[in-house]
């Protein structure tokens, strides 16, 4: 009865979790240690969007931007359960307003402007308050000049704004067009899973795309494309190992060389720049 009282823990207290891929159990606070990576099999574990400000940004207090637009249920929608009450369990659960984040920080000394999706809000889904804060960081990178890095992880586009939840591909679009006109760098990081209409808009337009390893990227999912087309995909297909060798994606990095990776290219596409003017 102690044993099974000790794995019943509320989730922030577990001390031990399994991993998904290999199955090893793994002791929580040497996972962490180890930026949630299996030290077994390199599964990366799926990242709250607080963890993925930790890890990215220099230690420094970070202030979340844009948390007074907040989602509302301009269709009234019901499913099984009301959106109202969907978004209220989210907020509960997550801690968070959204299933995106918008911070200032920097990265090894250099600043930026980070936008971060949270997976575990309603599935990291797309809506019209994601669309906003996503175009108002891309303004506020443009006027400012600072460089944008986003943290796509996300299923698609939410299904309970219907239409308007759509209409956030072509905001974050025109979003990064601003940044375009204004030659500021945008770096796109695609995690596990990034898919839909997250794929199909922001994700995708960065003057640099980065991929954690084995993330799944796409657009309609390998299990609907297999029933759609009635052929078998080919092995590997829609991770970010594949998109690599079919030249979808820039490089995939590991988590722990993320942060490095970051700055490197912070330097070469930004700072190195503005240094010789």
């Amino acid at each position: 009865m102690k044993l099974f009282k000790f794995f019943k823990k509320k989730k922030e207290e577990l001390l031990w979790t399994k991993c998904p891929n290999c199955k090893s159990l793994l002791y929580v606070p040497d996972l962490e240690r180890n930026l949630k990576v299996c030290p077994n099999c390199d599964y990366h574990f799926t990242l709250t969007a607080r963890e993925r400000i930790k890890f990215t940004l220099d230690e420094e207090e970070t202030e979340f931007l844009f948390e007074d637009i907040l989602p509302a249920d301009p269709l009234n929608f019901k499913d099984t359960k009301s959106y109202k009450d969907r978004l209220k369990k989210a907020q509960e659960e997550t801690g968070l307003t959204e299933a995106i984040v918008i911070t200032e920080g920097h990265i090894k000394g250099k600043k930026v402007i980070l936008a971060v999706m949270d997976f575990n809000f309603i599935g990291g889904s797309m809506g019209s308050v994601v669309g906003e804060r996503f175009f108002r960081a891309c303004e506020r990178a443009a006027e400012t000049g600072t460089p944008l890095v986003s943290f796509a992880a996300s299923g698609g586009a939410r299904m309970q704004e219907g239409i308007l939840s759509l209409m956030q591909m072509a905001k974050t679009t025109f979003g990064v067009g601003l940044l375009k006109e204004k030659g500021v760098p945008y770096i796109s990081v695609l995690t596990n899973p990034t898919m839909g209409g997250v794929s199909a808009s922001f994700a995708f337009l960065g003057d640099v795309i980065i991929a954690e390893p084995k993330a799944l990227i796409g657009f309609a999912g390998p299990r609907v494309i297999e029933q759609t087309i009635k052929q078998k995909l080919p092995e590997g297909f829609q991770t970010a190992e594949f998109l690599l060798e079919k030249g979808q994606i820039d490089m995939v990095v590991h988590r722990r060389d993320m942060k490095d990776t970051l700055s490197y290219l912070l330097e070469v596409l930004h700072y190195s720049e503005k240094c010789s003017l």
